[in-house]
């Protein structure tokens, strides 16, 4: 077994690290610059929300089979591959002339979002157990490369006078990363899992445990998801504030949750991951009613404090899905990154119907705590008691 802190591992965490911010920006572009398509096409509010959610879905969904490909082929090969695929589409999208051509290339380009359980089988091989929270809470930072799209992509549309040569430059960054992780990059060492799709679906056939994990990260990532994206909406309708200062604290909502996510995987390196959900469970149940209040320091106590929760426990989710299903690690993980990624697109739908339906987006807030509440009692139960009972054996 790999010695945790040796040269292979840290290099495995870098390469998929930076391999995995690449893929992430290259996912959020078309969300990104979805504005400046809204205007160039003249698309309603559904053609728009269509737009931003097909590579979305795609990119969640397909997260299973990835992670089904990783253990059978290794990361590095799948890894690299969808980094080089995803770039094709990219470059199509730089090319297109019509709505329809955005919608299929699009969905495409959702292929770059599949990579998450990819890097999560490739990195968690190069560590030991009591140091693979610690690994892959810092190699979910990665998921930064999103935001740094939305942030950077209409900037270079503006700077350079036409929005395709974004497309264009992102695409040549994804085809030189996957070449240059598929030269660098090494499998740690090991038999890998040859199982075919029936065997390897059968884990989450027969694991009530990794569904409970679905559940949770639905939860997590996916709150911090919608929120990052409804954010500026709340900020802008409730206490009106300009767009500039709305998106100024976003970015900050943005930036604690992905710098709380390696401090969950510390922290259920330290203390199992089972029991920093207890943190972030009851943590979520009670701010997330201060959002619901139309009162500005309320709300940004809430918001904040849910953005750090929702990183501690992005990263302590991951602890635990290695811990117990080590050898499915990457389908496993493929099926939880799934339900975290469609976590971000239901809630905004629920919080729009909410708010058509009673004026106010307060109920979406309650009913985001009771979920929260929820999920801590079922953690209680599956995985805070088999912690408990693993450390009462003797050693």
């Amino acid at each position: 077994m790999n010695t945790t802190g040796s040269a292979g591992s840290t290099k495995a965490l870098a390469l998929s690290t930076v391999s995995f911010g690449v893929s992430f920006a290259v996912w959020g572009l078309v969300a990104a610059l979805a504005p400046l398509f809204t205007d160039l096409y003249g698309l309603s509010g559904i053609q728009k929300s269509v737009l931003i959610a097909v590579p979305v879905l795609l990119g969640s969904v397909g997260r299973l089979f990835a992670g089904m490909l990783a253990d059978r082929f290794g990361g590095r090969a799948v890894f690299a591959g969808l980094l080089i695929f995803s770039a094709f589409p990219a470059i199509a999208i730089a090319f297109s002339t019509s709505y329809a051509q955005l919608i299929i290339f699009g969905l495409l380009l959702g292929a770059a979002g599949t990579t998450f359980p990819v890097g999560i089988g490739f990195t968690s091989r190069w560590y030991p157990p009591e140091k693979q929270g610690t690994a892959l809470g810092i190699y979910g930072m990665g998921n930064i490369g999103q935001s740094v799209a939305v942030f950077s992509a209409p900037v270079l549309a503006l700077w350079l006078g036409d929005w395709r040569w974004v497309f264009i430059i992102f695409a040549a960054i994804s085809l030189i990363w996957g070449i240059v992780f598929f030269i660098f990059a090494r499998d740690a060492p090991g038999e890998r899992r040859k199982a075919s799709l029936v065997e390897s679906l059968g884990v989450l056939k027969r694991s009530p445990t990794a569904w409970i994990l679905s559940l949770f990260y639905f939860l997590t990532f996916g709150g911090f998801v919608a929120l990052a994206l409804y954010l500026p909406t709340f900020l802008r309708e409730i206490f009106d504030l300009s767009p500039t200062d709305a998106g100024a604290r976003t970015a900050g909502f943005v930036i604690l949750a992905t710098l709380a996510r390696p401090v969950g995987g510390i922290l259920a390196d330290r203390l199992g991951g089972a029991r920093v959900l207890i943190i972030v469970f009851l943590g979520i149940g009670l701010l997330s009613l201060l959002l619901s209040l139309p009162i500005m320091t309320a709300f940004t106590i809430g918001a904040l404090g849910c953005a750090t929760m929702l990183g501690l426990g992005n990263g302590a989710i991951f602890k635990l899905v290695p811990q117990y299903f080590p050898k499915e690690t990457g389908t496993v993980t493929g099926l939880v990154g799934a339900f975290g990624g469609l976590g971000g697109f239901f809630p905004p739908l629920e919080l729009g119907i909410v708010k058509d339906l009673t004026g106010s987006y307060a109920l979406g807030f309650v009913l985001l705590s009771a979920f929260s509440f929820a999920c801590l009692v079922i953690n209680q139960f599956w995985f805070v008691r088999d912690e408990n009972r693993t450390a009462k054996q003797p050693a």
